[in-house]
């Protein structure tokens, strides 16, 4: 078995690309009131409906509870409660997203919806990949921006910078514009046009050719994270793909885990940060 230190020697070399769930944001707290910034399935559900539970059946997934929620208010009122919850909210930051900043890794994957790595890469230049879903007058499904240092912009697939550092927020993120997939309507089109080779910009179908990765805070149980994960994934290396850390994988991850050619690593987020030397606290504020 692999062992925590390998692991941070081949992603400090770049060998690795980081893959960032729901649970690489614990730790996380409201800047005000220190409520911990929901971020997996049911803290959203709670969070979207005033911090009471919805019926069992919406409350099996995010996504599910959203698309009944859409229905009844209008997809507005999603783009509301996450432009409130991630855009305006301030959150303490990370301290996993700011030690992976300081690496200055080419290319980071994050399903989260927040806006930390954004935030934490402001000075630096780079390159924003945002998922979108259900927009007329485009096949593709994603918004491309460049970041100079100071602020985003707009670009083509023919006039970005594709040698800058890559941020890919497949599910979207409020900055620079509020974007997001949250419903299963979302999903349903994102994860259809994703297969087919519409989410992801040509230069980085190219660059992640033969690539691993490394799965930080993200459980292997939910099908819709799982098509996700595969498909953004597509040509990566074999017969080993990566690693990913969790540590009391179940039987349904096992065997996924090893479909896609990943190492399990029986450890927390926590347990990586410590054995880089990196503590578990953070001061500033996102």
């Amino acid at each position: 078995m692999s062992s925590l230190n390998q692991i941070i020697t081949e992603l400090k070399a770049g060998e690795l690309i980081p893959y960032l769930g729901p649970q690489a944001l614990n730790g996380v707290v409201n800047a005000v009131t220190k409520q911990p910034i929901p971020a997996d399935s049911d803290s959203l559900i709670l969070a979207m409906n005033n911090g009471q539970p919805m019926a069992p059946k919406l409350m099996y997934e995010f996504p599910r509870a959203a698309m009944n929620q859409e229905l009844k208010r209008g997809r507005s009122f999603i783009t509301r409660f996450l432009d409130t919850l991630y855009g305006q909210t301030k959150w303490t930051t990370s301290t996993l997203h700011t030690w992976l900043n300081s690496l200055n890794l080419p290319y980071i994957i994050d399903i989260n919806r927040d806006t930390q790595l954004q935030l934490l890469a402001a000075k630096k230049p780079h390159v924003l990949i945002a998922g979108i879903s259900r927009m007329a007058g485009t096949e593709f499904r994603f918004l491309l921006y460049q970041h100079d240092g100071e602020s985003y912009h707009k670009v083509t697939v023919d006039s970005v910078n594709s040698s800058l550092p890559i941020i890919f927020k497949p599910m979207g993120t409020p900055m620079p514009e509020p974007t997001y997939i949250a419903s299963d309507a979302d999903y349903v089109d994102y994860i259809t046009e994703l297969m087919g080779g519409f989410g992801i910009p040509v230069f980085l179908k190219e660059y992640r050719k033969e690539k691993r990765y490394l799965l930080l805070g993200l459980r292997l149980t939910r099908d819709t994270e799982r098509m996700v994960l595969s498909d953004i994934m597509y040509a990566a290396a074999k017969p080993h793909s990566g690693y990913v850390l969790i540590p009391d994988a179940n039987d349904k991850e096992k065997r996924f885990s090893k479909k896609l050619g990943l190492e399990i690593i029986p450890a927390s987020v926590e347990e990586l940060l410590a054995a880089a030397g990196v503590e578990t606290v953070a001061e500033a504020v996102a």
